[in-house]
């Protein structure tokens, strides 16, 4: 009986092996996540595959704290897109994070957004600036305050979330201005990358388009852009660090709102992984996050969000 026992462990072992080899990157930061020994976060609520658009791409998962906010109270709310080259990535993958922000009392949205081969720049930041149209119009049904939405984003996603919030154009398409977003947190974002490299993703993403500059985040720095957080590690070989020097530069020059920090030893991949549960220690993403989120200087800075709609 023991024989058969060890046998069936043995079989499973190696089942879920080959389940686990075969998962997303991401995928994998979610499966460890939820498994990791020493007490899970707060659970939360999630409402999945909710349309913004009516592509198949289009979508997004809403992550809710389980305990409702204090009577009268609503919640902030934080929109993240996801990396992976505009090409790659799946919102499922980043359940983690949604998680770990709701965890921490603040309503989160997943969006995923159309990528290439199947279209080109400036269809995935249209989606982007769709997704926060969405949010800002629904999310009170989730306990979300329209008024105090941030936008985040990893790498490619980082290059969606600034587009949406320093471009105006993608958002009047929309009928809002850009103060509907109170900050923008940046994960190891490609922000000032010209001239593309020859074959790169960036190239086939946006290199057909006629004024390369207008691809480019850093070109939209202002005054009255929305406060920016730009997050990157020092050993970031995939969008170097240089991307959030030059754009935190730009923002101060003009006279914006931001600020940049720099992990020691962090790389491209490490940036997200410290915000699943096993890999916290390898940067303070989750605090440093929420500490900005949290700051009254960045929420008293623009009106509020009903105030920035645009009439048509």
């Amino acid at each position: 009986m023991l024989k058969y026992i060890f046998w069936a462990l043995v079989a499973g072992l190696a089942g879920l092996s080959i389940y686990f080899y075969f998962l997303s990157g991401p995928q994998k930061l979610d499966f460890a996540d939820r498994w990791y020994p020493g007490g899970n976060d707060a659970p939360a609520r999630v409402h999945n595959g909710l349309s913004y658009g009516t592509d198949e791409r289009q979508k997004l998962d809403v992550y809710t704290p389980a305990r409702p906010a204090p009577d009268g109270e609503t919640r902030q709310v934080l929109i993240f897109f996801h990396g992976g080259s505009w090409r790659d990535g799946e919102r499922a993958g980043y359940a983690f994070l949604g998680r770990s922000f709701a965890a921490r009392g603040i309503i989160t949205v997943i969006a995923d957004y159309r990528k290439i081969p199947k279209v080109r720049f400036p269809a995935f930041v249209e989606d982007g600036a769709a997704a926060v149209n969405w949010t800002v119009r629904n999310i009170s049904k989730y306990g979300g305050d329209a008024n105090q939405i941030f936008v985040m984003g990893h790498s490619a996603g980082a290059h969606i979330a600034m587009m949406s919030a320093l471009d105006p154009q993608w958002l009047a398409q929309n009928g809002l201005k850009t103060n509907v977003i109170k900050g923008v947190i940046g994960l190891a974002g490609p922000y000032d990358f010209l001239p593309f490299d020859r074959g790169s993703a960036a190239e086939y993403a946006m290199g057909s388009w006629k004024v390369p500059a207008e691809t480019q985040p850093i070109t939209y720095a202002r005054t009255d852009a929305p406060p920016l957080l730009l997050l990157t590690g020092d050993a970031d070989t995939t969008v170097k660090p240089r991307n959030s020097r030059a754009l935190d530069e730009a923002m101060r020059k003009q006279g914006g709102t931001s600020a940049s920090k720099i992990y020691p030893g962090v790389d491209h991949t490490d940036i997200i992984m410290a915000v699943a549960r096993p890999f916290r220690n390898k940067a303070p993403v989750i605090s440093d996050t929420v500490n900005f989120m949290r700051a009254k200087t960045h929420l008293a800075k623009h009106s509020g969000a009903s105030a920035a709609i645009v009439n048509r």
